[in-house]
């Protein structure tokens, strides 16, 4: 949980940095970001549930 807030936090710092500077944020379009961290976050297990099955 921890690991979760800070990572919130910092993303919090870098978006009003950004935007203090004028600059645009560097992140995807919401959806299709979320969703390629959620793709990517299922490859990583499903991964490790295939390497297993075959063990």
């Amino acid at each position: 949980m921890k690991e979760i807030l800070l990572a919130t936090l910092a993303g919090i710092i870098v978006g009003i940095l950004f935007k203090l500077l004028k600059l645009p944020l560097p992140a995807p379009p919401v959806l299709s970001g979320i969703m390629g961290i959620v793709g990517i976050y299922l490859g990583g297990k499903l991964f490790e549930w295939i390497v297993r099955w075959f063990s």
